[in-house]
C-alpha cells in the first residue's frame, strides 16, 4: 500500500465520523472571499504559498512547535500571497482550529490542504474561513473529481487542482480548473523532480490558468526555472518550516516575473 493510499484510508474514516458529529448549521462561520486566482495573475513577482506543516510522512516531524497564527503573521509580513494549512491530524499533525487561528490572523487567501474526498470537508473548510480548497487528481476518479469540483465552487470556494501526470492534467483541463497545482513530488514513491512541472506547464495556456508548482523549491534557482516554464506560483512548505531566516528565504524566493 503507498503512503497516498494509506492516507485516503484513514481519511475515508475520518469523514464517516465527521458527518456523524459535525454540524455546519451550528458553525460560526468565517469569512472566505479572498481570491487566490486573482491576486496571483496580477502580481509582479513570483507568488509564494507559504505552508503551516509541523510533520509529514516522508519528512517526520518538521518543526512540530510551530504556532500556526504567529507563522502566519511572519509569512504575511515577508511577503507571503497566500498562506497554505495543512489540516490533516494523523499523517501530518495539523488541525482545522490551526486553518481557524491563521484566518483571524490574516489578509490573504487561506488553502485548506487536505486530502478531500467528500462534500462536508468542502462545507468544514469553508466555515473554518478558507478561500481555496485543494482535490488531487491521484485521490479519486475524473467523475468524484468533477462533482467535488463543482460542489466547491459552487459555495464560493476556488479550488487548487493538484496534478502530477500528463493523464491527471488531462483530467483538471476536462474539469474546468482554473488554478492547477503541479506536484513535482511522486505520492506513490515520494520522489520529487522539477522537471515534471516544466512537462506539464508547457501543455497548459498559462495566460489564462494559473499554474502553482508545488514540493522541491529550495533556491533561487529552482525558482527562476519554474519560472520559465510560465509558473506564477509556487507552494513552499518544508523550506519554510525549516528556516531559521523567514525574511531571508522570501527574498530568495520572490524573483520577478
Amino acid at each position: 500500500m503507498t503512503i497516498l493510499e494509506e492516507i485516503l484510508e484513514e481519511k475515508a474514516k475520518e469523514v464517516a465520523k465527521l458527518k456523524k458529529s459535525y454540524d455546519s448549521i451550528k458553525t460560526n462561520k468565517l469569512p472566505y472571499n479572498r481570491s487566490l486566482y486573482q491576486t496571483f495573475m496580477t502580481s509582479d513577482y513570483m507568488n509564494i504559498i507559504a505552508e503551516i506543516k509541523r510533520a509529514s510522512p516522508s519528512k517526520g516531524m518538521i518543526n512540530p512547535d510551530v504556532i500556526p497564527s504567529s507563522q502566519a503573521l511572519d509569512y504575511q509580513k515577508y511577503g507571503a500571497g497566500a498562506i497554505s494549512v495543512l489540516t490533516d491530524e494523523p499523517f501530518f499533525k495539523g488541525s482545522m482550529e490551526d486553518l481557524i487561528a491563521v484566518k483571524k490572523q490574516v489578509a490573504i487567501p487561506i488553502l485548506n490542504k487536505d486530502f478531500i474526498i467528500d462534500e462536508i470537508q468542502i462545507d468544514r473548510a469553508r466555515d473554518a474561513g478558507a478561500d481555496v480548497v485543494l482535490l488531487i487528481a491521484a485521490a479519486l476518479s475524473p467523475e468524484r473529481l468533477q462533482i467535488l469540483f463543482d460542489y466547491a465552487t459552487n459555495k464560493g470556494l476556488e479550488v487548487l487542482f493538484e496534478v502530477h501526470n500528463q493523464a491527471e492534467l488531462a483530467i483538471a483541463q476536462t474539469i474546468g480548473a482554473s488554478i492547477i497545482g503541479i506536484n513535482n513530488r511522486d505520492l506513490k514513491t515520494f520522489q520529487v523532480d522539477l522537471a515534471i512541472t516544466e512537462q506539464l506547464a508547457a501543455q497548459i495556456d498559462t495566460s489564462h490558468t494559473l499554474v502553482i508548482s508545488e514540493s522541491g523549491m529550495r533556491t533561487r534557482e529552482d525558482v527562476e526555472r519554474v519560472k520559465r516554464a510560465g509558473v506564477k506560483g509556487i507552494l513552499v512548505g518544508e523550506t519554510m518550516m525549516r528556516s531559521p531566516t523567514l525574511d531571508k528565504t522570501f527574498e530568495q524566493l520572490r524573483v520577478k516575473l
